[in-house]
């Protein structure tokens, strides 16, 4: 279970430092008005900085070799 864990963290940490963010379009309402409605769409992202995927892999390869010694 663990080193399924450690493998999981190692393969997160390294995506994590490949793509350091995304974004994404949301649609928001400009205007409310009754029967009148304007919209427009809206580009967010979000960010990492890639300082958090080097720490997740370094969690990663503790726990994989930390399960490796306690068999």
């Amino acid at each position: 279970m663990n080193r399924t864990l450690g493998i999981i963290l190692m393969v997160v940490g390294i995506a994590m430092l490949i793509w350091t963010g995304f974004s994404y379009t949301k649609k928001e309402k400009i205007v409310d008005a009754g029967p009148i409605q304007i919209s427009a769409d809206k580009e967010k992202s979000v960010n990492w900085p890639p300082y958090v995927g080097g720490i997740i892999l370094i969690a990663g390869v503790f726990v994989f070799i930390a399960s490796g010694k306690r068999k």
